[in-house]
């Protein structure tokens, strides 16, 4: 057997074991507020997993409805804030609850997986986290149901955006931020580039890394910065999984999003919103509880640096400017169909 044919029999094994994994976890999910949903026939469905996110949720869930979600399927791990008493109020979203450990559930993928397969069959579902915001081409004039139009009409089952970081000018703990405000109306700024690119042929994908984080925490390791390239966006199938977070998709096919010279395809970015005032005590928090890295100390340093609320700001920063900016930018395309 060939070197291609052993990593295909390779990754078919490693999907079927996510997806035997993310089954044995169904059990760890409790259903809350209309978990068993009767699902809008049509539109987007969304799925998160969030834990203490009540300060980004009402914008969050205002910025995907203006999309055009019909629905929201939300896990919550054991917030002790005002996360599920918000969301229970929503008649559009369905929530489940879990008390176990978000690391070993694949850092909440697991818990996913579960919800995907269940009730995103066939379906176009958008999988992102509380702090991130999907904007694509156009984004302000046309809805998702326009673009998943789009992306059917041309046999495409998945969706790329990559992740643009934004902070603020001065300390963080100097931003003024209201619970439910744009976050983009603080957060004004962005590294415009240049980014690594890196070939990950087993996977057929080409992995982004660059960015405030990169810049800022990373530069001395950037191998160990922070992965940009995600797939939020994909017309689900149950035999299908995450790899990586939802940076990489099996079977590989689905991770060929983003345009190469011959052959231009339609993308997104993500507005990554995680430099909130907040930050700083959620850092130190997440330090001790050692949930968010395989191997959580050698983030000790990173924790260390952001829950002092630094100033990311440097003078080829520039200011955000909407989807438009964003693609003459580079952080995403449109092709000739769009």
């Amino acid at each position: 057997m060939n070197h291609a044919l052993r990593e295909a029999y390779r990754l078919r094994w490693k999907r079927r074991e996510l997806m035997w994994r993310a089954w044995r976890k169904r059990r760890e999910l409790v259903p809350q507020f209309a978990a068993a949903p009767r699902l809008p026939e049509h539109g987007v469905l969304c799925f998160a997993c969030v834990r203490n996110e009540s300060e980004r949720l009402p914008f969050w869930l205002a910025h995907y409805r203006a999309l055009g979600v019909t629905h929201f399927l939300i896990v919550d791990n054991a917030s002790t804030d005002e996360t599920p008493d918000l969301l229970g109020k929503e008649a559009d979203v369905s929530l489940w609850s879990t008390k176990t450990s978000y690391k070993a559930a694949r850092f909440g993928m697991d818990w996913l997986m579960v919800l995907l397969a269940r009730f995103g069959q066939n379906r176009w579902c958008l999988t992102v986290d509380a702090d991130e915001l999907l904007v694509y081409p156009d984004s302000t004039s046309r809805p998702l149901a326009e673009l998943t139009d789009t992306l059917d009409r041309k046999s495409i089952r998945s969706f790329g955006a990559l992740m643009v970081e934004l902070f603020p000018k001065g300390p963080m703990s100097a931003v003024n931020y209201q619970p439910g405000q744009d976050p983009t109306e603080v957060l004004r700024y962005l590294d415009p580039g240049p980014y690594r690119t890196t070939s990950q042929p087993s996977l057929r994908a080409t992995l982004y890394q660059g960015g405030v984080r990169d810049r800022v925490f990373f530069e001395a390791e950037p191998r160990r910065a922070p992965t940009l390239n995600k797939i939020p966006l994909v017309r689900w199938h149950w035999r299908w999984a995450y790899l990586n977070s939802t940076h990489s998709l099996l079977p590989r096919y689905l991770n060929a999003v983003f345009s190469t010279p011959k052959q231009p395809l339609l993308s997104g970015a993500l507005l990554h919103t995680k430099f909130l005032p907040s930050v700083a005590a959620r850092a130190k928090e997440e330090k001790t509880r050692r949930e968010h890295f395989g191997n959580s100390t050698l983030f000790d340093d990173y924790y260390d640096k952001l829950s002092t609320g630094p100033d990311l700001w440097y003078s080829g920063a520039v200011s955000y400017g909407g989807p438009e900016q964003l693609e003459a930018l580079g952080f995403m395309a449109r092709d000739p169909d769009w």
